[in-house]
């Protein structure tokens, strides 16, 4: 089973995933896309990602996250990936998902990233 929880800080939006993130018919990875996409609809668009807790993934559980990354990009907004665990590190490097996702050992260490993102953005830097 998958949990989720949601906190805020600095204007991003972090979601704490715990336990099995496994994709498929009804499984809780259609969940974690909705959670991770609401906070879009509020018009909050850095978010960060939490692994720590995540004992397990599979493909269609990685593909939510990529799907979950397309939808926030195509919101005009940013996703990283924080306490990403050897094995899914392992999963991304082979399948060179680690070019497309920005990971962080800390939820602090992505959220100066996303500040540091945000203003460059808005003062019309380019990073």
């Amino acid at each position: 089973m998958l949990r989720l929880k949601r906190r805020e800080a600095y204007g991003a939006v972090i979601v704490d995933v715990a336990g099995n993130l496994m994709g498929g018919p009804g499984r809780d990875a259609e969940k974690l896309h909705d959670s991770i996409k609401a906070p879009l609809s509020e018009g909050k668009k850095n978010i960060v990602v939490n692994l720590h807790k995540v004992t397990r993934a599979n493909s269609k559980g990685i593909g939510t996250l990529i799907g979950a990354l397309t939808s926030v990009k195509n919101a005009g907004g940013e996703m990283v990936l924080t306490h990403v665990t050897d094995r899914i590190n392992s999963v991304f490097i082979t399948t060179q998902l680690n070019r497309i996702f920005k990971t962080f050992d800390t939820d602090d260490e992505a959220l100066k990233y996303l500040i540091g993102d945000e203003e460059n953005r808005r003062e019309g830097k380019h990073t």
